[in-house]
C-alpha cells in the first residue's frame, strides 16, 4: 500500500481514487486545554477524564483525553485534504475509540479512499473515506 503525504493541495473529486491512502502532515500534541475545555462544555463529567487522583491509581497513571476531543483533532486534521472543496459532507458513521489518549500525545490523520463513484450532478463526485487517527507511537 502507498501512502502519500498531503498538505492542503486543491484536492477535488477528480483526484481521489480507491485504494489510495493519505497521510496527512500535520500533527496536533493534545493539550489539557483541549480535553479540560471542551468535556467541561459537553459536561462528560467521567472520572477518567477529570480526577488526577484516582487515575494515579489507574493502569494508565493519569488523566485520558475525551474520546470527543480526539475524534475532532483527528478529523480535522484530515479535512484540510479531504473536503476542503467538497460541496457537501453526507455522513459519518463507524466511529470507534480504541486506544486512549493521554495529554501530551501528538495525534496524526490518514484517510483511505474507500470508493469514489460519479453523483447525479455532473460537476461532483462521491468519495467515502476511512478515517483514522494514531499517535506518536503509532
Amino acid at each position: 500500500m502507498k501512502v502519500s503525504q498531503l498538505t492542503g493541495r486543491d484536492n477535488y473529486f477528480e483526484d481521489f481514487e480507491a485504494g489510495q491512502v493519505f497521510r496527512h502532515a500535520r500533527g496536533k500534541t493534545v493539550e489539557a486545554l483541549e480535553n479540560v475545555l471542551i468535556t467541561n462544555l459537553v459536561m462528560n463529567t467521567a472520572q477518567a477524564h477529570f480526577n488526577e487522583h484516582v487515575m494515579q491509581f489507574s493502569p494508565l497513571k493519569q488523566r485520558i483525553s475525551y474520546g470527543g476531543v480526539n475524534f475532532s483533532l483527528v478529523m480535522g486534521l484530515a479535512s484540510q485534504d479531504t473536503c476542503e472543496n467538497a460541496l457537501a459532507e453526507l455522513g459519518l458513521d463507524n466511529i470507534r475509540l480504541l486506544t486512549p489518549v493521554v495529554h501530551g500525545d501528538t495525534l496524526y490523520a490518514y484517510s483511505e479512499v474507500l470508493t469514489a463513484e460519479p453523483a447525479e450532478r455532473e460537476d461532483a463526485g462521491i468519495v467515502t473515506f476511512r478515517h483514522y487517527g494514531v499517535n506518536q507511537r503509532d
